[in-house]
């Protein structure tokens, strides 16, 4: 069983502290690298000791690869990134499938699969990761494509790259399809990231929400899975209470 590997997305706790406060105190719990961070802080996060783990790939969650038109500027914008990631050490890059609008799901599956395919070799060879992410479309992005994960795992088997896999977000697959633990074991070969926040509501992991994280947690660690769990949750109680508790669960070993 391996060590896990965890960190955190900016987006949640930058805004309801000093920048160097919770690089710090990030840094103190374990936490190897921080997620979607504003350039302008990466020398921070850097010098204090952790990683830029993930940045977004390309605009937008909602129009995305799914529509062929979006090809181009995507495949423009997602090496843009992949350069920025190898300069920084950036291990993977989310990408989206964008909304239906219509399209079908074998459609938005092949569209999607030949969007990826297009950058599929430009990120084998920085060793990035391009992560397409999985979301709920029932609560939190309504109408959104890849929003089970088999949908998404058929198109990382049409793409047929080790560097074109899923970020399973724990939270929106338990929104969407339940079963967290035997569908992680099944499909861990085509997941290179984790994120996280407790069910209902986005918020801690804790005793008020239906997922229990140290047996998802210790259900990753048993697998092949090497890559990082990404704390994303929005904490309504104390920010670096529920850092270090959300780091405690997932520290499986």
């Amino acid at each position: 069983m391996s060590q896990t590997k965890q960190s955190l997305a900016w987006w949640c706790f930058g805004s309801k502290m000093d920048s160097d406060q919770l690089i710090a105190h990030a840094a103190r719990i374990g936490y190897a690298g921080v997620e979607m961070c504003p350039q302008d802080l990466w020398p921070k996060v850097v010098d204090g000791g952790l990683k830029i783990i993930t940045e977004g790939g390309h605009q937008s969650l909602s129009d995305g690869l799914n529509k062929r038109q979006n090809h181009d500027r995507i495949q423009a914008e997602i090496e843009q990134k992949l350069a920025l990631a190898v300069k920084w050490g950036i291990p993977a890059l989310i990408v989206f499938s964008g909304n239906r609008d219509g399209i079908s799901e074998e459609a938005g599956l092949d569209n999607t699969a030949a969007g990826l395919s297009r950058v599929a070799k430009s990120a084998e060879d920085a060793g990035v990761t391009l992560v397409l992410e999985l979301l709920n479309s029932k609560v939190d992005h309504h109408d959104y494509q890849c929003d089970r994960t088999a949908w998404g795992v058929e198109v990382c088997k049409a793409v047929g790259s080790s560097r074109v896999q899923l970020l399973y977000d724990i939270y929106h697959m338990q929104i969407m399809e339940g079963d967290i633990i035997r569908t992680i074991r099944d499909n861990v070969d085509y997941i290179g990231h984790f994120h996280t926040a407790g069910n209902p509501g986005r918020h801690e992991l804790d005793e008020t929400q239906e997922l229990y994280y140290p047996a998802i947690s210790r259900a990753i660690a048993a697998t092949s899975f090497q890559g990082y769990i990404g704390q994303e949750f929005s904490p309504v109680g104390d920010s670096l209470e529920a850092l270090e508790s959300a780091y405690n669960q997932c520290n499986a070993s």
